[in-house]
């Protein structure tokens, strides 16, 4: 299905770069690496060669200065792949986001260029045991000790958490500030890469999932973890969370691409299917009850698009987006949810099993509604700022 929106000719190369790859390299390959929980390495190497680690990081750094809107729609086209691949570069991008945007001069000229190339892949953690969508509720203490700070909490849901080398971490500096979030800051954790245990940090055996396979999911453990003064991310305490929500915010659009990748999965799997499986005498495509779920599907789709198309555009221009990143992220996902349950009623039996990619598809599309906040939160997002902007 073609695109909502007009592509430039730079748009149409690299999205015809990234079609390829996906059908060439991932699709045939991604039951091997979903159904061992693996990690896939090789493609993963291809999309370093490919330019993706660096998409948003600007040419100065090494990277292909690309903007959110293009962004995402190679999100959708890895997505409609394999989540997990998404996932790989998700956190990574909203880290380099973090980054490019917040960082010292220092820190953009001595991270952003090996970010740019993967050889320095990244994580985003926010979430504890205790504390997820409430993120004002997080206890993960960094305490000021000569020229380091010293960090102690436990961290959870952590995205690459193991083999990133560097960890945006969001720690609680004034445990006595009010509001609460303005004792928070936002620390550049440089760590080992897929080494579990080191000098006050601890990552657990990745948690187990129903989806969302072969990226880990790490838990981190820090007991006394020394960190130095200057890894604070700008150099100024107290904003961090206002850091990470700006973060969140760009997630929200990414998450969003993801879901508009498995749901056009899904509808594509079964236009084809439809065609090819017949009963009474003639294929269901025929059959007027699928037609209908078809052109659900399809609809649906394209109004999910059309939402994430129009968050990424407003975002690029620099202006707020939160309620539009909101109604995307709601959207797409709910759509990539419930376009994943028509495909596997449409394949019927083959839907429920391995041979076909629907199961797998039904197990990822979760992971979307509760990721970067769930989404009943973004419903009262969307209503709050809804009330705000049309107050009496």
């Amino acid at each position: 299905m073609s695109t909502v929106m007009e592509l430039t000719d730079v748009q149409q190369d690299i999205l015809g770069t990234i079609r390829d790859f996906v059908d060439k390299d991932v699709l045939p390959n991604v039951m091997k690496y979903e159904r061992a929980d693996e990690f896939p390495g090789p493609l993963v190497e291809t999309m370093k060669e490919l330019g993706l680690f660096g998409t948003t990081i600007p040419e100065e750094y090494g990277g292909l200065g690309l903007d959110l809107t293009t962004y995402a729609l190679i999100v959708k086209e890895l997505s409609r792949g394999w989540i997990s691949l998404s996932g790989v570069v998700n956190t990574h991008f909203i880290a380099s986001f973090m980054i490019k945007t917040f960082g010292t001069q220092e820190q953009k000229d001595r991270l952003l260029p090996k970010m740019a190339t993967g050889e320095v892949r990244c994580a985003f953690s926010m979430t504890e045991p205790h504390a997820g969508t409430d993120v004002q509720s997080i206890r993960t203490r960094a305490v000021r000790d000569g020229d380091d700070y010293v960090i102690n909490g436990q961290k959870m849901w952590v995205t690459n958490g193991l083999r990133a080398g560097i960890v945006m971490l969001l720690a609680v500096t004034d445990p006595t500030a009010e509001p609460r979030h303005r004792g928070m800051t936002t620390f550049i954790i440089e760590k080992d890469p897929d080494v579990d245990e080191q000098p006050g940090l601890t990552i657990p055996p990745k948690l187990k999932k129903l989806g969302y396979k072969g990226v880990e999911s790490t838990e981190l453990v820090f007991e006394n973890y020394r960190t130095p003064a200057h890894s604070i991310l700008g150099g100024e305490e107290g904003v961090g969370f206002k850091q990470f929500m700006a973060g969140v915010e760009l997630g929200r659009v990414n998450v969003a691409a993801r879901g508009l990748g498995i749901a056009q999965s899904a509808l594509d799997n079964s236009l084809r299917y439809a065609q090819e499986r017949e009963t009474f005498g003639k294929p269901i495509a025929n059959h007027q009850l699928i037609q209908a779920k078809l052109a659900m599907m399809a609809t649906k789709l394209r109004a999910a698009e059309l939402l994430t198309i129009d968050a990424a555009r407003r975002k690029d221009t620099g202006e707020r987006a939160d309620l539009e990143a909101g109604m995307a992220k709601l959207f797409a996902t709910e759509v990539a949810e419930e376009n994943a349950l028509e495909a596997m009623r449409i394949h019927g039996g083959y839907g429920y099993s391995q041979e076909y990619p629907i199961e797998r598809l039904y197990r990822d599309a979760p992971v979307l509604l509760i990721g970067e906040g769930s989404n009943e939160i973004q419903q009262l997002v969307i209503a709050r700022r809804l009330l705000e902007l049309h107050k009496i």
